[in-house]
């Protein structure tokens, strides 16, 4: 059996033996790629020699590639330790071709490698290729023998590459390992693929168009080959494991924490010892490659997963720090290949003995503010979610370590509300941290701020102001002047225009400079109170010091409030109508529409959806004037008033009320805002709800629109509503009741149809009517054409009744589709299974299975065309 560092060597050799050069790992800090915090994948490296920015004296070359994904888009961390297959960090192995070989080589590589080389068995592989990509398709049939049945074509981006929006793209072919039946899951492309049984092990991408601006692809001049495999996952399919943490380097690992702790890696505590393993060479890998523990950007995440790591080291009972200890465990095994590993193995067992002490002491402090805050509750009384939050932000404490504390106490835990400040803090760092590059760029804003002092916002009184340009950011840049064509980021130092902010759309606009003109695309806040609009400079030029004359577009300015005091409308009717569970989970506003996010627990009705807009549009039709406030955030909640999601709170804070409450006592609603609003509710005009829907667990979404939309809206509803009417021959006021009326006749249609094919299949008459026997055993088996299988149940209880003691096996053919229905009467159960005889016609068909009991199963086959093999299959089994 090969080990992880055998495989790994001889992919290498291989790919070097075929003129690949071999390509030591590049850091896991990206050095070409400013939008990304880790590098996520193999070909990170080379992305500059792709896109042709950069040469290299090769044309092939081959890596094992670090890779982590526990921070930005690409993280994993939540699901390490519980599946077969999630890491925090693993190795990507990969072959590369810059305008060389193409998809020919690239299979044959494959296929030779893991055949040969490797000595996988090819009955157990199959392909996918992208659903048009006939060239793939022939040459796994050419190269790899493989039949059509085992080649699936699969649609979408799983099997379409792309670099991004514009530039290299191409389709994908991805090589899977069957693990074997005993293993729930079927192949891809099939209902069961998201089981474990067929498992992805390589893609290769045929890197061989780009894609344009417009949407089209043009055959790139020169096509390249990118692919990966990962290590782990080969490893486990080479050591005839089904999980990665059953090969030998985790095994290793492992063993080390077992030893250490004392504790078996089983039961409960075997996620644990599989999150120490992962975490710490994650950790470890980005102590050498020069990443710290802190409290932001790469070093944050690199001390969430140590301290993930070291929870789990508490769960399982350990006294001292741990990590450390197993470090040179991790050093041991890989660090013959990666050499950096030895090199700064005393700063790893460092850094992982400070942080694991530090941690510690910050365990003794959560503890500490647990006890405070339950100390005045009692028993059946709920910890506040914002607490459970913060013990696991701050302190490290897991949500279900904090249960199990307070359960001891007859208490629970707030876990709506815990996921709800979850949420907050995954949009902040979404917002802080979209890449380094990014990250770099608001340290400029920072910069001009203290250089340029904050802007300041006039927007709430006026569409216009006059004003200079301060600053000029280009590509990240800071720049003097900004010509015709150019797309900038400019700052004033008083603005109009509204950022982005607690859930409203940036304005948009245009600007008159001293010597030019500009578009204003977007306006967004960056460095705290830092006015930036995103500007296409359409005629002239523009300098740092000119004039400018900045203009909201005032209709998109109009309709954009409605909506948004729509919204604040919306949550007030929501928490009335529904209850005071209600809080919101998100909002967007623009000059299009309103969307609304919100906790409830399931659908609303339509007399609910009908209350809300019937309340709304009263407050609507008061026409009160909006009121604003300046307050202390303490004193406006005090107050009553509600905080509206991700709106970021200073020392004072705007107070909206909106209408006033139906029964007479006080304001209909006061929130906290910064955003705009209209100067009256009559302002609205109309309010309509377009759609509810649910977005997650908990969460319902309502959407809306105002205004001359909302009167448009209906517009079109009523032309539906009349052009049936026309259809039906009836006024509108009848449409309804036509509507109902054949919808019932359609049901009682369908009724007769399925009674006469049930009368028709068991009637059939001559001899198969009747049961035949076999073995003893007396058997109906029927093909039944036009009968899908729904209506397979009643036809077999029918067939049972006739046969008294025996079997009967149908076959249901609808629309080139079969389905397969097998009873076995009660006297008989103990010698036939009627799943297992269900299960082989399926297969027969060309099926993956039935279900069921012994009297009773179910299954389908994609062909109707072997009906008949399916029966002679029950027989078989009889």
């Amino acid at each position: 059996m090969p080990s992880l560092n055998q495989i790994r060597q001889t992919f290498l050799d291989y790919f070097a033996r075929n003129d690949h050069e071999v390509v030591a790992s590049s850091s896991l800090v990206p050095q070409n790629d400013p939008t990304l915090m880790f590098t996520n994948a193999g070909m990170v490296q080379f992305k500059n020699v792709f896109t042709g920015a950069e040469t290299r004296p090769y044309k092939r070359a081959t890596t094992s590639q670090k890779v982590v994904r526990a921070g930005g888009k690409h993280n994993d961390l939540d699901n390490v330790g519980y599946t077969a297959r999630h890491h925090t960090f693993f190795e990507m192995l990969g072959n590369f071709s810059f305008g060389d070989y193409f998809k020919a080589d690239a299979i044959e590589h494959a296929w030779t490698l893991l055949t040969k080389d490797y000595g996988l068995n090819p009955d157990r592989m199959m392909a996918t290729v992208y659903i048009d990509d006939d060239e793939a398709f022939e040459l796994w049939k050419k190269i790899a023998g493989l039949p059509e049945s085992r080649i699936a074509r699969i649609a979408g981006s799983d099997n379409f590459w792309s670099m991004g929006d514009t530039g290299p793209c191409g389709p994908c072919t991805e090589i899977f390992y069957d693990h074997g039946d005993h293993i729930w899951g079927g192949p891809p492309g099939t209902p069961e693929e998201d089981g474990d049984r067929f498992v992805e092990i390589w893609n290769l991408v045929f890197m061989q168009f780009d894609q344009q601006p417009d949407g089209t692809r043009v055959n790139l001049p020169k096509p390249s080959i990118d692919t990966g495999m990962g290590l782990e996952r080969v490893a486990a399919v080479l050591q005839g494991v089904h999980n990665n943490y059953d090969i030998d380097l985790f095994k290793n690992l492992i063993s080390a924490s077992v030893e250490a702790t004392g504790v078996a890696a089983e039961g409960d505590s075997l996620p644990s010892h599989r999150v120490i393993a992962d975490h710490l060479r994650s950790s470890s890998f980005l102590i050498a490659d020069g990443v710290t523990p802190s409290n932001e950007g790469r070093g944050y995440v690199l001390r969430r997963i140590m301290r993930r790591a070291m929870r789990h080291a508490y769960l399982l009972g350990s006294q001292e720090p741990l990590l450390h200890r197993l470090a040179p465990t991790l050093v041991a095994e890989m660090g013959g290949h990666y050499g950096e590993l030895k090199r700064a193995e005393a700063a790893i067992v460092e850094t992982l003995r400070q942080e694991e002490e530090r941690f510690r002491r910050t365990l003794g402090r959560g503890m500490t503010l647990l006890d405070e805050a339950v100390r005045d509750l009692k028993s059946g009384d709920m910890l506040e979610g914002e607490v459970a939050f913060k013990l696991y932000d701050t302190y490290g404490f897991p949500l279900d370590l904090t249960q199990d504390a307070v359960r001891a106490k007859g208490l629970s835990v707030n876990v709506a509300g815990f996921e709800a400040s979850m949420e907050a803090q995954k949009q902040r760092g979404r917002d802080a941290w979209t890449g380094s590059g990014e990250k770099a760029t608001a340290a400029e804003w920072f910069a001009i701020k203290e250089a340029i002092g904050a802007s300041e916002f006039t927007g709430y009184d006026h569409l216009s102001a006059q004003g200079h340009v301060q600053a000029i950011v280009l590509d990240g840049e800071t720049i003097e002047e900004a010509l015709t064509g150019d797309t900038v980021s400019m700052v004033f130092e008083k603005s109009p225009f509204y950022p982005e902010g607690g859930g409203q759309a940036g304005d948009v606009g245009t600007v008159d400079f001293l010597h030019g003109k500009g578009n204003v695309l977007d306006t967004q806040r960056q460095a705290g109170d830092l006015i930036v609009h995103r500007i296409e400079i359409t005629e002239g030029r523009v300098k740092v010091g000119d004039k400018a004359e900045l203009h909201v577009d005032a209709g998109k300015r109009k309709t954009t409030r409605s909506n948004h005091s729509a919204a604040h409308l919306v949550h007030a009717a929501l928490r009335h109508v529904l209850g005071p569970h209600v809080a919101q989970k998100g909002q967007l506003v623009d000059a299009e529409r309103m969307r609304f996010d919100f906790s409830h627990g399931g659908p609303l009705t339509v007399d609910e959806l009908a209350r809300i807009e019937a309340e709304v549009n009263a407050v609507v039709l008061q026409n009160a004037a909006a009121a604003t406030k300046l307050m202390t955030p303490e004193a406006a909640i005090e107050a009553g008033a509600i905080a509206l999601f991700g709106e970021k709170y200073g020392d004072e804070v705007r107070v909206l009320a909106l209408g006033q409450a139906l029964d007479g006592q006080g304001d209909y609603s006061v929130e906290l805002c910064g955003g705009t609003h209209v100067a009256r509710t009559g302002d609205i005009a109309l309010f309509k709800i377009v759609s509810e829907s649910g977005i997650a667990a908990g969460v319902r979404r309502i959407e809306a629109v105002t205004g001359e939309a909302a009167r448009q809206f209906l517009l079109e509803q009523a032309g539906v509503a009349r052009s049936l009417a026309d259809q039906f021959k009836v006024p509108v006021s009848q449409v309804e009741a036509r509507v109902e009326a054949l919808v019932a006749e359609r049901k009682r249609l369908e009724k007769e149809l399925a009674e006469a094919k049930r009368a028709l299949a068991v009637g059939g008459g001559g001899a198969a009517s009747g049961p035949e026997e076999i073995n003893g055993t007396k058997l109906i088996a029927r093909v039944l054409e036009g009968v899908g299988g729904k209506d397979l149940r009643p036809l077999a209880e029918d067939f049972r009744k006739q046969v008294g003691s025996g079997i009967v096996a149908l076959v249901g053919k609808l629309d080139g589709k079969a389905a397969v229905t097998v009873t076995v009467t009660a006297d008989l159960t103990g010698r036939y299974n009627a799943a297992e005889l269900a299960k082989a016609a399926v297969i027969a068909m060309g099926g993956q299975g039935a279900g069921g009991k012994p009297d009773f199963a179910q299954g389908g086959a994609p062909d109707d065309s072997k009906a008949d093999a399916g029966l002679e299959a029950v027989k078989a089994l009889i």
